[in-house]
């Protein structure tokens, strides 16, 4: 298919959510070796309240029914919280619209916090979480899909300094005790050109000022790459720990 044509699908896409199955083969990537949804369910019929920071459309967290009688979710994405409240409503979920960390939830209520992939405060989490709760969260790190970046001679990703180390130090200073942790680098591959700029409508700060006509150049450069049979390869970098109020 050619560049233009590739461009104009990617563009009048829909988007909304984290169902990144849109993409099919165009967009792989594997899994950690560890698996969040299995440590999640793990520690589900152990608690009485759950609160998912970042829910996205409420993909995951609707995948986990039956939830604990008190489930909450907090949505950042002004395009998601529609979706999420759509998704988790009918379960009995609370989904709460956010501009920023702040939580907006009385100090202890809730047994168990996770998040995968979007940010948290640590004071806000410590707070929320009862005495003897538990945070889950995988993260995705400063270095992921770097070599995207780099292709299209954009600036690092903004935070490409997030790694698990960063991640246990700013919580150790809440007053954490950091109890398990992990961290990956996944193979990853663009195949064409409508991946790459379907992917960046929908995860935007990874190149925060990304735009097709400011990055023609870039964009035909690796199409022309792809075409060749040249997929871009990438790595995710994940890390993922457990913690909980000392």
């Amino acid at each position: 298919m050619d560049y233009d044509t590739l461009i104009t699908e990617a563009l009048a896409a829909p988007i909304g959510g984290w169902d990144f199955n849109a993409f099919a083969s165009r967009y792989v990537t594997g899994s950690p070796p560890w698996s969040y949804e299995e440590v999640v369910r793990e520690r589900l019929p152990r608690v009485r309240s759950l609160l998912d920071i970042g829910t996205g459309g409420g993909e995951f967290l609707s995948s986990l029914a039956p939830l604990p009688a008190r489930t909450a979710a907090t949505e950042g994405h002004p395009p998601n919280v529609a979706i999420a409240r759509e998704r988790l409503t009918p379960l009995g979920v609370e989904v709460a619209a956010v501009d920023g960390n702040a939580l907006p939830f009385p100090d202890g209520s809730f047994e168990l916090v996770v998040s995968r992939h979007h940010a948290y405060d640590p004071d806000e989490v410590l707070r929320v979480l009862v005495p003897h709760g538990t945070l889950l969260t995988q993260q995705v790190g400063g270095c992921d899909l770097a070599e995207l970046n780099e292709a299209l001679a954009a600036p690092p990703h903004p935070h490409h300094h997030w790694d698990l180390e960063r991640a246990i130090a700013g919580l150790e200073k809440a007053g954490f005790a950091v109890t398990w942790q992990a961290e990956s680098f996944i193979p990853a591959r663009f195949r064409d050109i409508g991946a790459v700029v379907q992917f960046l409508r929908v995860v935007p700060w990874q190149v925060p000022d990304f735009d097709v006509r400011t990055y023609e150049s870039a964009l035909r450069t690796l199409h022309e790459r792809m075409q060749a049979g040249h997929a871009l390869r990438a790595r995710s970098h994940r890390f993922a720990l457990i913690a909980s109020p000392r």
